[in-house]
């Protein structure tokens, strides 16, 4: 986990889903936080001071509010107005033993509602900024209330019992509040309270429009239209100036004046009129909006905001298409599209309004239809891990469909995908996989993440199922909706048309499936079923003239033999009927997947009625072929574990940190690092380069040659020009190798000198390292995915390979070795043609390291390792460079609104 403090002002939710307002304290809020304490009940006063002292709470009131305070932090829970103090958390403690007693004060009134553990977590993260290592907090054996939120953080507490105190000990070094038990369980508490705060949104009691005019083609007009022909189960109101009515549903001028505060307000003004509705919306009491006005200004934008948060409500929009929500409980459809979601299993939700209609008239066609459906717009306050998070929870949504174009918090967005696709496929398009508009690449590794790389690892990582287009998606969705996973990647090709088959089959190569020949007892059962001049191997040729429940006993016999994990049937009709309607008097599931390519079918893909379920019919034989290879790539997803992030207790976090704040205060606006910052930076994670020393002149060049010459193979030593400008060496000519003798290394000096000019400052002189496979290993700081570990073949050719793959930190050990196994360059690291493996190990050691660098340091912007030579003896790191930029990070699993 990053260590940052809490920002100056979030808003978060508590467990019941209310809006809360969470910020550093100041001297102006000592009242606010007395009448807090001075409402508190007898009972609660004397479990948070051992006693009902006025003194305590007036010296508590003093000291809370006083900021800069070292090794001390303080933070206030107040609703989400700002106007009540609801909860108080702080920590007071010495810098010089890192030891902080912990203090928590809610308010009677919210008791139970989870404030005391959001303002712990928010505690737990200003504390590790402040370098404390241990908070201890000091209860009585009887709070249970307090010994609840302790047990229930997912934090380890030691407990000890003083004097009838109990001293309870939560221990903050190292890699704790980055393990996967306190993460799953701030995870689990964000959800529940996630989905509380979206209840008003997708299941209201009772709706207003506003923006349902008298024109009859209006977008509010279209809006209640819907919310009418949907037989909206709650309370339907019209917002309007003037009218008293609007098709025939009662209207009032301002949301203060209805007769019941709605739940939600769906908004169709004109951008100008949308910040004072939301304001007034908010001020009636209004829970959720939905904004589909588009076109409005930041400054209008910014006042929105500030309402939506202000007010505690959620929103959807603006710039949107609206909600909908399939449930006949609640049969809400606030769309203005012309498409009517059909009730089904999958929620959609998409950025792109022209986007979900597309997806919603496929999904409606095909039987499949849509749970909950949300156009989320320009994303002001609810986002894709807010529906993933709602569908978790939803037993009506079966899987889960994203067109997104951005992610808020790709890493937050990580954990919760891979949550939720443990028991619901979800599935995407990878939209945005042009480089255009990104910037500049400095080293090789950055050059590596275009953005197909980051985004292929974010949704690797997440286990997310991501099409190329709109039509894959559809017909992926619809193999998941009706047929098993595969358990594998061989595949059995049956046509009753030779061409047909051997498209089939190798479309199924090129998606990466396997088509492998059958045995001799199959092949031998096949022939007695099939008439003379079939083809009985895989694929297998049936002929024209076999009819429908010949094919069908084809497929049984097949799956029989168990030799495959799906079946692909390219069926054509011919002057015996048609064989598809055969198959489908077979059932629906057999067990394994089986998919019918019918090219004479117009549809992309249709799911056909068969006995106990569907079967997917393909229009070509390459959509199918992807479909069946993203059903094989979930199920090995779900059959992998999640893996462990290993600790790394030989790092030294503070030395890192410290280089990054000394440069960049030399350096504001970044830059790379001078050789000796860079190796002291990876020595401090236990990275060490290759021996190295810097020369200004070529006699101090000679000297150190002799120095680091013994260290080299056969004597040899290498120089590289260095530069602050110099990023590729080797593009300006500054590299010379395997130099042996005084003459040598001065002539190459002198060389440097002349073909690199200006732009060399010194030279870095190493032994001349023995040779291996060269490998590159770095970070990149993704603009939208933040930091990657990058791995790949390696050396001056590393851009011409391309052999790149990369992963969202922090790695944990599959993530490492998914890395070194799915590179073209495996075979040479494994052993290749009887070579000694090399010490993979020791590779995967440095990208953990560099994984933990990369999210203890969020300054570091670019570190390239390259190359990287990898032998059985050992891994050396030749050549390094680091860049640096001016950065803050916030934590990106701590809870907040966006």
């Amino acid at each position: 986990m990053n260590e940052f403090g809490t920002p100056h002002e979030v808003w978060a939710l508590a467990a019941d889903g209310e809006t809360v307002l969470l910020r550093p304290p100041g001297p102006e809020d000592r009242d606010r936080v007395l009448a807090m304490h001075h409402a508190m009940s007898a009972e609660n006063l004397y479990l948070r001071f051992f006693g009902a002292s006025q003194t305590s709470v007036r010296e508590t009131a003093e000291r809370v509010s006083t900021p800069g305070r070292v090794g001390c932090g303080a933070l206030l829970a107040l609703t989400h107005d700002g106007g009540e103090v609801i909860g108080v958390v702080e920590y007071n403690g010495d810098p010089r033993s890192g030891e902080a007693e912990l203090a928590l004060a809610v308010a009677d009134a919210w008791h139970g509602r989870g404030v005391g553990t959001l303002l712990i977590e928010h505690a737990v993260t200003m504390a590790r900024a402040d370098k404390v290592h241990t908070l201890v907090a000091d209860t009585l054996p009887w709070n249970r209330p307090m010994l609840r939120v302790l047990e229930d953080m997912g934090l380890p507490v030691r407990n000890r019992l003083v004097a009838g105190v109990l001293n309870c000990a939560i221990p903050l070094d190292g890699d704790i509040p980055s393990t996967e038990r306190y993460l799953t369980a701030l995870a689990r508490r964000e959800a529940l309270a996630d989905v509380a705060s979206l209840v008003p949104l997708f299941v209201p009691r009772s709706v207003a429009v506003a923006g349902a005019g008298h024109r009859a083609d209006s977008v509010g007009r279209a809006l209640l239209r819907n919310l009418k022909a949907a037989h909206y189960a709650g309370t339907l109101a019209v917002l309007h100036p003037t009218a008293t009515e609007v098709d025939g549903v009662p209207a009032f001028p301002t949301p203060d004046r209805l007769p019941e505060v709605p739940d939600l307000v769906v908004v169709a003004v004109p951008a100008e009129a949308v910040p004072a509705l939301v304001e007034d919306c908010g001020r009636a009491g209004v829970r959720a909006l939905v904004v589909v006005t588009s076109g409005g200004t930041p400054e209008q934008a910014a006042r929105v905001h500030d309402s939506v948060r202000r007010h505690g409500m959620r929103m959807v929009g603006p710039n949107c298409l609206g909600i909908a929500q399939t449930d006949p409980g609640t049969a809400l459809n606030a769309t203005f599209g012309w498409v009517v979601p059909a009730p089904g299993s999958a929620g959609v939700a998409v950025q792109s309004g022209g986007v979900g209609i597309a997806l919603t008239e496929q999904l409606n066609r095909l039987g499949i239809g849509v749970s909950t459906f949300a156009s989320l717009g320009d994303k002001y306050d609810v986002s894709g891990n807010d529906m993933l998070q709602w569908w978790q929870a939803d037993t009506r949504t079966s899987m889960a469909i994203l067109h997104l174009e951005s992610f808020g918090n790709p890493r937050k967005f990580s954990r919760i995908a891979r949550t939720v696709g443990r028991t619901k496929p979800v599935l995407t398009v990878d939209a945005g996989r042009s480089a255009a508009g990104r910037r500049a690449a400095g080293s090789h590794t950055a050059a590596a993440v275009t953005p197909t790389v980051a985004r292929g690892a974010l949704f690797r990582q997440a286990g997310v199922t991501a099409a190329q287009t709109l039509g894959d998606l559809v017909a992926v969705a619809a193999l998941l909706h009706a047929q098993p996973l595969p358990d594998g990647a061989a595949v059995a090709v049956i046509g009753n048309a030779g061409g047909a088959g051997v498209l089939a089959a190798d479309a199924c190569v090129d998606a990466g499936l396997a088509v492998p020949r059958f045995g001799p007892d199959l092949e031998a059962d096949l022939r007695a079923l099939l008439p003379a001049g079939a083809a009985c191997a895989n694929p297998v040729d049936t002929t024209a003239t076999v009819d429908g429940k010949t094919l069908r006993r084809c497929v049984d016999r097949v799956l029989a033999a168990g030799h495959v994990d799906a079946v692909v049937l390219a069926l054509a009709p011919t002057a015996l009927g048609d064989p598809l309607g055969d198959i489908l008097e077979g059932p629906a599931d057999r067990g394994r997947p089986v998919v019918v390519i019918a090219p004479e079918r117009a549809a992309a893909v249709e799911l056909l009625p068969a006995v106990g379920g569907t079967v997917p019919v393909y229009g070509d034989a390459r959509t199918a072929a992807v479909a069946l290879a993203h059903a094989y790539e979930r199920a090995m997803w779900l059959t992998r574990p999640r893996g462990t992030v290993p600790a790394l207790i030989d790092v030294d976090r503070g030395t890192a940190r410290s280089l990054a704040a000394e440069f960049l205060s030399r350096e504001p606006d970044g830059g790379w690092l001078p050789p000796r910052e860079c190796a002291r930076m990876l020595g401090a994670y236990g990275i060490e380069v290759s021996p190295w020393r810097q020369a200004f002149d070529a006699e101090e060049a000679v000297a150190l040659a002799r120095e680091l010459a013994p260290l080299g193979v056969d004597g040899a030593v290498v120089l590289k020009a260095y530069g602050p400008h110099i990023v590729h060496k080797s593009d300006v000519g500054g590299v010379r190798l395997r130099l042996v003798g005084d003459d040598a290394v001065r002539a190459a000096f002198t060389d440097l000198a002349y073909r690199v000019g200006a732009l060399m400052e010194s030279v870095v002189v190493q032994p001349m390292a023995a040779s291996g496979v060269e490998l590159i290993a770095g970070v990149t700081q993704d603009e939208v995915l933040g930091p990657l570990v990058v791995f790949g073949l390696g050396g001056v050719t590393t851009d011409v390979l391309g052999d790149h793959g990369a992963r969202l930190t922090p790695l944990t050990d599959l993530d490492a070795h998914s890395l070194l196994a799915g590179s073209r360059g495996a075979p040479l690291l494994y052993g290749h043609r009887g070579a000694a493996p090399t010490d993979t190990a020791g590779i995967e050691d440095i990208l953990h390291r560099l994984s933990r660098l990369a999210d203890d340091v969020p300054q570091l912007a670019e570190a390239d390792l390259n190359p990287l030579v990898a032998r059985p003896d050992g891994v050396t790191v030749v050549d390094a460079r680091i860049r640096l930029a001016p950065r803050h990070e916030q934590d990106p699993y701590l809870r907040r609104l966006r």
